[in-house]
């Protein structure tokens, strides 16, 4: 899943030639999942029409601050568009409109637009070769970066005056990819690797019947969202759910204890943080019956033995990795919770009580308690599933340095 998913964007259009790459651009901006509304210039308008960027947009394009046309018109409030956005893309950006850009001259709705903009704003110069290495060409960007603005450089090739050089406006599918790489590389988990657990084991009694809890997963697919969301590379180790995980989400599928052990272990050391956040089985039959055990008037006994405590074995063997463990408790809950952390050498522990209304498996709410290796109790208030995986992240980003 490209990071512009759900992305609110102004594309702005100023005039020049290149302003025609902007119906590819909005095409690939929506196929990366992200809304787009567009702002032209007045003079744009002589190089792509406004109803093709609106039928592509599948918004109504923005070119005056109202239509003259209709004494009715509604105001095209600048202000509101610009806190709409949660980024601004100015593509092609004109020696016209870089020069108004950088002194504020404010004589149309996109220069209006920019100035009350707070989001992140990238510029993509369109010129040719002699304005493009002209000073005060050069200077603008100089100004405009200086204001917090990112340049999309551009790319060399055959310019509309017949001359080959620099100046050219990017390739819309290079600039769709300059904003993923820009976005994703400011992320605060850019560039780390987290390992979570999520959902059940099953532990069989013979090949029909096992040993199971009633974990949906959910907890862990939310954390993994989150995670992916902020910029990390996420290896999921997912027991039976029927969640689907994000598509930038790495799913290692695993039935019994014993599988999400070895999954574990196989990634562990390369990992910065490992979230465990599955409901492994403590317990699973010493033996599993190789056909369908039968039903008898007798009762039925199976021998159980304790399946190997992946939490612990990760504490055992960690070097440096941040270690958060999930306990699920219904008495002595914070006294069992610190038990849990000096036993299995964790960093963070997430506690969470079954008499706590609106906790614990089979909601869409959950209430905890965050934990963390010095004893430091911080209690959350109820929320949503998702909400408690944000909260979970960012204590995990804003408690450690992740390597």
């Amino acid at each position: 899943m490209s990071v512009l998913s759900g992305k609110k964007i102004i594309l702005g259009v100023s005039g020049g030639i290149a302003a025609y790459k902007t119906a590819s651009l909005v095409r690939l901006l929506l196929k990366a999942g992200a809304h787009v509304q567009v702002i032209m210039t007045p003079a744009s308008k002589d190089f792509v029409t406004p109803l093709t960027l609106s039928t592509l947009s599948k918004n109504p394009v923005h070119s005056a601050f109202y239509d003259e046309q209709d004494e009715n018109a509604v105001w095209n409030n600048h202000v509101e568009l610009a806190l709409w956005a949660d980024l601004m893309l100015i593509a092609p950006a004109t020696a016209n409109t870089l020069s108004k850009l950088t002194s504020g001259n404010c004589d149309n709705l996109l220069v209006a637009t920019y100035l009350s903009a707070k989001c992140p704003v990238y510029f993509a110069p369109a010129m040719d070769l002699d304005m493009y290495k002209h000073p005060s060409t050069l200077a603008n960007f100089e100004h405009l970066k200086s204001y917090g603005n990112t340049i999309i450089p551009a790319e060399s090739g055959e310019l509309a005056s017949g001359l080959s050089g620099e100046g050219r406006m990017a390739e819309p599918e290079n600039i769709v990819a300059f904003l993923e790489a820009d976005i994703r590389g400011k992320l605060p988990l850019a560039g780390k690797k987290i390992l979570i657990t999520a959902g059940p084991t099953y532990e069989a009694i013979d090949p029909v019947r096992f040993i199971g809890n009633h974990s949906s997963g959910k907890m862990g697919y939310d954390l993994a969202k989150v995670a992916a969301g902020l910029g990390a590379d996420v290896i999921l180790v997912s027991g039976p759910t029927h969640l689907k995980a994000e598509a930038n989400v790495t799913v290692i599928p695993v039935v019994s204890a014993q599988e999400m052990y070895d999954a574990c272990h196989l990634y562990f050391d390369t990992v910065a943080v490992a979230i465990a956040a599955a409901a492994v089985a403590d317990y699973k039959p010493k033996t599993v019956a190789a056909q369908k055990i039968k039903k008898a008037e007798n009762d039925l006994v199976i021998e159980l033995e304790k399946t190997k405590d992946i939490l612990a074995s990760l504490g055992q063997k960690k070097s440096g990795q941040f270690l958060v463990g999930f306990a699920l408790e219904t008495e002595n809950e914070i006294e069992n919770a610190k038990l849990k952390i000096r036993k299995k050498n964790l960093d963070l522990i997430v506690l969470n009580s079954l008499n706590d209304e609106g906790a614990g498996f089979g909601k869409a709410t959950n209430k905890v308690t965050f934990i963390d290796k010095d004893f430091v109790i911080e209690p959350m208030p109820l929320k949503s599933k998702e909400a408690v995986a944000v909260d979970i992240v960012n204590k995990i980003i804003n408690t450690v340095c992740v390597k």
